[in-house]
């Protein structure tokens, strides 16, 4: 996973961004990580 793509699923998680302001080359790393993150607390 790119570091790039960790900063931006913290910054979606604290809400300081959206996942629609992720950059499309990194949307689907980002969504990714959120998407293991739920099933972890789930």
């Amino acid at each position: 996973m790119s570091s790039m793509a960790k900063i931006y699923a913290m910054l979606v998680r604290k809400g300081e961004k959206s996942i629609d302001q992720v950059p499309e080359k990194l949307m689907a790393e980002v969504q990714q990580i959120l998407n293991q993150e739920s099933e972890k607390i789930g």
